[in-house]
């Protein structure tokens, strides 16, 4: 491609997700409900400029519910956690706030009807990842884990008429089904999900970009490294033909010698990235001469979730 021509293209859909929004505006409402200090376990999204800023607002983030002193108030994240964690939660009389993506109990309430018909559950996904923790903490004697594909060397299943896979629901599609269909591969009676389980905002985001990377010069991916959605994306746009690919959090983290002779710039964020860091980094463009902006748009989303029951106005009583 040409570098004389500087244009942006802009994905859409990108950046919130409705399991995003709610997380954020949960830990949002129970601040100006309850005041500071209000606990979150985990990050309540994966982005760093997210968690500074609730951080200022008074929340304070922790990694396990014993780090949070008994009776206070606690959010657990949108990733999700494992009856064990509730069960934590319950001993040191914490008053919770479930900030789960209703994506994400999705996958919780299959993971556990499955295991109630003893089903062995593949569950495709990245080792660590809290998400994953939370689903396998479902069924532990029931799930195993398939982070890549020297892992389905050594899944082995008790019957496999009765195996089912599930997963993480912000992995590549692609990715996704190419484990799959190796999984089949082993496994020839596989069962699918009853419902897709890669988050709808999740493929949205990928569509965009490989529409439009085999147009771009560079694509910048805004989100942050510990954004598995994030990270995806940059991988797909490598692989939908872009020339390169970047994962920034700010403006500000854009090195000027990826712009040498590149015409088309590619931008997209994570599903945990509010507009405000995108609009940053057009701005850095425009003072770079790419003024010209086009949208590239894939899907309309109007999804939305209601906010964490704890949250929602007290209904009136009856008169």
């Amino acid at each position: 491609m040409s570098g004389s021509t500087k244009r942006v293209l802009l994905a859409k859909p990108r950046g919130y997700c409705a399991g995003v929004d709610r997380a954020v505006e949960a830990v949002e409402q129970a601040l100006e409900k309850h005041g500071a200090p209000v606990y979150v376990r985990k990050q309540i999204v994966h982005n760093v400029h997210v968690v500074e800023t609730l951080s200022e607002r008074g929340a304070i983030f922790v990694d396990e519910t014993d780090e949070v002193p008994e009776g206070a108030l606690v959010v657990f994240s949108a990733h999700g956690v494992s009856p064990a964690v509730h069960e934590q939660a319950r001993e040191r009389g914490l008053r919770t706030i479930d900030a789960t993506c209703p994506l994400v109990t999705k996958v919780h309430q299959e993971a556990k009807r499955f295991a109630r018909e003893d089903y062995d559950i593949l569950l495709v996904g990245h080792r660590g990842h809290e998400e994953v923790e939370g689903t396998s903490g479902e069924a532990p004697r029931h799930v195993q884990l398939v982070d890549s594909a020297a892992d389905i060397e050594n899944v082995t299943v008790r019957d496999p008429d009765k195996v089912v896979w599930l997963s993480q629901t912000t992995l590549s599609v692609d990715e996704t089904m190419e484990t799959v269909r190796a999984l089949r591969e082993k496994f020839p009676s596989l069962q699918d999900p009853p419902s897709d389980d890669i988050c709808y905002a999740t493929q949205n985001r990928q569509v965009a970009v490989k529409t439009m990377a085999p147009h771009c010069d560079l694509v910048i991916v805004v989100g942050s490294r510990n954004s598995s959605n994030s990270v995806r994306l940059v991988e797909v746009a490598l692989q939908a033909g872009a020339g390169a690919a970047y994962l920034v959090d700010y403006a500000r983290e854009i090195e000027e010698k990826w712009l040498d002779g590149v015409g088309t710039v590619g931008l997209t964020s994570g599903a945990s990235v509010p507009e405000v860091l995108v609009r940053g980094v057009l701005d850095f463009l425009a003072e770079r001469g790419w003024e010209t902006v086009d949208e590239v748009t894939t899907a309309e989303e109007t999804l939305t979730f209601a906010l964490p029951r704890e949250l929602r106005p007290a209904r009136s009583a009856a008169r």
